[in-house]
């Protein structure tokens, strides 16, 4: 048993989602959304190096101390899966843990609305997942991966760093590659994938601007693709994408995310009223002829009004669905407030609400 198996024993007997370990303080969890110690006692360099350095290869080891940063995952026994991050700070080494679950959540399970099984039935084309670090991304992408894999003989390639959930195949046939271990870059495993027969791509995070041209052109193939962005709302990702690229190749590119743009779901992750738990709230966009016009024209701004009118199709805009969990009592109105798009209307319409519900 490693030394630092003892602090993941304490994660997940308090249902805590993240382990910090830093120089000078106490070891922390991340329980309900709040960081809190599990110890009095601060670590020292001898002990930190001690506990990192214990589950690595001699060849992660050269690298956090060559390039100052590592990403891998650990497995500890049957117990969990942990996504770990080394890096330095102004203290020395530190490092941070995120359970990756064991058993993967359904659609069901994680309360997601419907469109989002239909869109993980889609054929072809590009599904972005966004949202902050921390915010579910990869567990929602996990729970539509095994949507496919329970539902259709297909083969599933993920290219991840590291890969976090570990799908056992059922009626499809899944491949995990590992950035490191199994291809030098995200670019160059994605350039393969297109040789690799396969119908359902995951790429773990759409980090340059060549990973986004090359999912592009890969959805625009016939093959569905699966992505995830550091945004915060769906029009901030088309923009996001789109100023990733010089100004003489973005017509180009808005050309390809007009044509291969299936949805866009931007989730945040917030604390339940009980206090007992995390729920995600989810803005959804979803492709049609007015969004590819938008896109084409340089007209983001109106995808809000989009989303709005769209209800039929399952879109919804965050504060929508934030003012849903209000009015379900899932979640306190300022959780909400906290997370809103538009503040100040959001305001007002909670306010309405809760008076006319006193009324």
């Amino acid at each position: 048993m490693a030394r630092i198996d003892r602090f993941f024993d304490e994660l997940l007997a308090r249902k805590g989602s993240d382990l910090h370990l830093g120089i000078g303080y106490p070891p922390m969890i991340r329980a309900r959304g709040e960081l809190v110690p599990i110890r009095e006692t601060p670590i020292d360099a001898s002990e930190m190096e001690a506990l990192l350095f214990e589950i690595t290869t001699a060849e992660e080891r050269a690298k956090i101390t060559g390039e100052l940063d590592l990403d891998f995952a650990y497995q500890y026994a049957e117990k969990a899966r942990f996504r770990a991050n080394y890096f330095h700070k102004t203290t020395g080494l530190a490092a941070v843990f995120r359970i990756i679950p064991t058993r993967i959540l359904s659609l069901d399970d994680l309360g997601c609305p419907e469109v989002v099984r239909r869109l993980a039935d889609k054929r072809s084309g590009l599904v972005l997942v966004t949202g902050p670090t921390g915010s579910g991304k990869s567990t929602t992408l996990a729970a539509m991966i095994d949507h496919i894999n329970a539902t259709r003989p297909c083969h599933v390639l993920t290219i991840e760093d590291p890969v976090e959930f570990v799908h056992q195949s059922k009626m499809a046939q899944v491949t995990h590659r590992e950035v490191g271990p199994h291809a030098s870059s995200f670019a160059a495993a994605i350039r393969s994938a297109g040789r690799e027969n396969a119908d359902v791509i995951l790429i773990g995070e759409l980090r340059t601007n060549e990973t986004m041209k090359l999912a592009l052109q890969l959805a625009s193939f016939g093959v569905l693709v699966f992505g995830t962005v550091h945004t915060n709302s769906a029009a901030a990702t088309i923009d996001r994408i789109i100023n990733a690229f010089p100004a003489d190749e973005q017509p180009q590119v808005r050309g390809m995310l007009a044509e291969s743009l299936v949805a866009i779901i931007a989730q945040q992750l917030l604390k339940t009223a009980d206090g007992a738990g995390r729920v995600a709230a989810h803005e959804i966009l979803v492709g049609s002829s007015a969004l590819s016009a938008m896109i084409r024209e340089g007209k983001t701004f109106q995808i809000p009004n989009i989303m709005q009118a769209g209800g039929a199709q399952g879109m919804q805009t965050m504060d929508a669905a934030l003012e849903r969990l209000v009015q379900k009592g899932t979640i306190t109105p300022d959780v909400a407030l906290e997370k809103a798009i538009d503040k100040e209307s959001f305001q007002k319409v909670i306010a309405q609400k809760l008076v006319g519900g006193l009324a």
